[in-house]
Formats: C-alpha cells, structure tokens, sequence
C-alpha cells in the first residue's frame, strides 16, 4: 500500500525552477513528454470481480499530464492480494477494464505502465483461496495487522513456499505481464519493494531459506531475477521498470546489510538495460524504525540506466535532484492524488491543493476525483 510523501500541499513554485523537471525525455522505448512520474498509489476502489470502475478510469485521466503514470499496485493472481478492493489482472473483465483505463490516458497524449505485485505475507486467509495461509519465503509473521474487509487483522504466520512451487508463481507474472500487453499498457513496472513478496526474497529478515533461493545475497536475488526475466519474455527491457526500497521498514522489514544486499541486485539489474529503475529513499518513518541511510547518489553510481527517485519531493526538491544529476526522473505520490494537473501547476506556479488523507483509502470519488484542476477552479 503506496501513498508516499511529506511534502507540503500547499506550496507554490516558481516555473523558472522547473524547467528540467518538465522537459521531455525518452525512458527505454517510451518518450514522456516530462520527467514527473505518477507514483503506484493504492486507493482501494476497485469495483466487482476487482476490475476497474468508471471512476478509476475518471482519475487516471485526470492526471494523464503527467510524463508517465505507474499504475497503482496490482495483483497477478489472487493469493496476492492484500488489501480491499485493489485491482487484479488475472482475468478477462480486469483486463477489459483497465483497457477501459489505458484508452482514457492515451487519448490525453499520456502514457502508462502497470505495476506488478503479489505482497507475500502481507496478505490475510480472508483474501485466499478456500481461506489458506499467505504466502512467502519463510513462514515468519510479520508484525502488525492486515487491513481486511472485515477490519484490522492481526498478521498470521505464512506457510513457506516449497522449491518446486516458486516457477508457478513466476508463472503468474509472466501471465499477468501478458495481460498488461492486452490491456494497452505502454510497459510494467514489476514491484519489489516496500514489504512485499519479491522484496521479501531479497532481504535476509525474512528470508531465511536454505535451498538455492536463501542464504546468500546471490540466492536471495535469484528468485525476484527470475521473475524478471519471466516478465522480459513477454515485454521488450525498454518498457520494463523495477521498484526497489533498499531501506524501507515499511511491512516489518529489515535486512542485516541493505547496503551490499541492495547493492548487488542494482548492480544486477545494468545486464538487463531496463526503460528504468525506480528507487523509493529513506522516509522519516524508516528512519524511526532504525533504517539506515543510504544516498540515492550511492545506487546512482551502481547503475548504469535511468533513475527515477521516489520520496517526498516537492518541485523544488525534485528540480535539485536532477540539475544535480542525481536522478534522471521523479515520481510524485500524494502531489497527484492533489492535483490531477499537477504539471501544469508547476509550470504556472499555481498553488496546490490541499490534501484530504481521510479519503486515501476507498470509497467513491470523495478525494479521488473530485480535486479540482486549475480550470475548473477559475
């Protein structure tokens, strides 16, 4: 569950200050007509058969201004859900529905890629098929509770995925990366960060296996790079992104050296020429948590492709973040979920909307797509 962020709502900027961050570019096989990514946003406001409503497809349009959008995190199959009402694209109707999604942003002269997941043990039995234990490396439960549709749930233990089942769940990807193809998206992101299950492969504080997928850094990438090249079969690498949160705490994460561990699988994925790579940096939260920092400038000197950076920015901060060289691209959370015309916002260093957190999660179109946009503010 994504809705990063502490930057101020309200702040105004100077055009002058923005000038590279809404400059076109080319990302892979996608040209953007800007540098200011939508941010995976879950809303939970997906409808029947969790399939893409009118209203989803109202919100994105809103904010097709953007350089490119990642849709919110979308589960592969359903043992991946973990949370009410977020989108699947697992079957027929979902991949009609966000075909529905994908038509709306192209018209606008946008562009869109959908975002992986499965979240592992982050899940509840209630979202399971026939109500069995999630899923994950090993069957450590995580601190906390689930957010179900009954209420707040504690975490239960999840059963260890055997060896011989790990190629049916990249199975599942590679379908889902399949049915993004179908449903007109412009490439997938696929989702290995913030807690979730390829995330939980990486670190060694939740994966403690001993066959070939745990243990050292070398076997904890293996399965997220398997994964990867499932997708990679079915997309070009130029429309292909990868999320990665070296010291995100969220969903009860650690790892005892994220500094080497994240650093291989950066290093890692320049084999792949990837459209980009996406980096969610240390929030206050994590800091609170006993994450260590870790600079985007040091994966920035491991990577050798495109860079997108996700934490907090503002325009200000965003604009210094790229006349720095310190990132190619930035990706916005809760600025978008403001301003459905963001960049034109920041262009005319209009003021921003200010944010109703109330309605982040679920719901109708009460802070979702009733933000007003400049025009329609007067």
């Amino acid at each position: 569950m994504d809705t990063e962020g502490k930057a101020s709502p309200t702040k105004a900027h100077s055009a002058a200050g923005a000038r590279v961050l809404l400059t076109p570019m080319q990302a892979g096989e996608m040209a953007l007509r800007n540098r200011m990514v939508m941010a995976p946003l879950t809303r939970c406001r997906a409808g029947a058969g969790l399939v893409p409503t009118d209203l989803v497809v109202e919100y994105y349009r809103q904010r097709a201004g953007a350089g490119l959008i990642i849709s919110e995190a979308t589960q592969v199959a359903q043992e991946g859900q973990g949370y009410p009402n977020t989108p699947g694209i697992y079957t027929a109707q979902q991949v009609v529905g966000w075909r529905r999604v994908t038509d709306a942003v192209h018209a606008q002269g946008g562009s869109m890629v959908l975002q992986l997941w499965h979240v592992g043990r982050i899940s509840h039995p209630s979202f399971q098929p026939k109500g069995r234990a999630p899923v994950a490396p090993s069957a450590i439960r995580p601190a906390g509770q689930a957010a179900t549709l009954e209420g707040m749930q504690d975490f239960v233990t999840p059963r260890a995925l055997e060896t011989d089942e790990l190629p049916r769940i990249a199975k599942q990807y590679r379908q889902a990366a399949e049915n993004a193809l179908a449903a007109g998206f412009d490439g997938v992101e696929l989702h290995a960060a913030n807690g979730y299950l390829l995330d939980q492969f990486l670190r060694d504080g939740t994966n403690q296996r001993t066959d070939r997928y745990g243990g050292t850094i070398e076997n904890r990438m293996r399965f997220p790079l398997e994964v990867l090249e499932a997708v990679l079969s079915v997309w070009p690498a130029g429309r292909v992104g990868v999320r990665l949160s070296p010291t995100g705490t969220m969903n009860d994460m650690r790892d005892s050296d994220p500094k080497a561990t994240f650093g291989a699988m950066v290093k890692a994925l320049n084999a792949y020429r990837l459209a980009y790579l996406h980096l969610v940096e240390s929030m206050d939260g994590d800091v609170r948590h006993g994450a260590s920092i870790i600079p985007a400038a040091y994966f920035r000197g491991l990577y050798e492709g495109l860079l997108m950076v996700n934490g907090g920015y503002d325009a200000d901060s965003a604009e210094k973040a790229l006349s720095a060289g310190h990132a190619d691209m930035v990706s916005f959370g809760r600025l978008f979920i403001a301003n459905p015309d963001l960049p034109e916002r920041i262009a005319r260093a209009a003021p921003l909307n200010a944010l109703r957190p109330e309605f982040f999660y679920g719901g109708g179109s009460q802070g979702y797509t009733d933000y007003p946009s400049l025009d329609a503010a007067g």
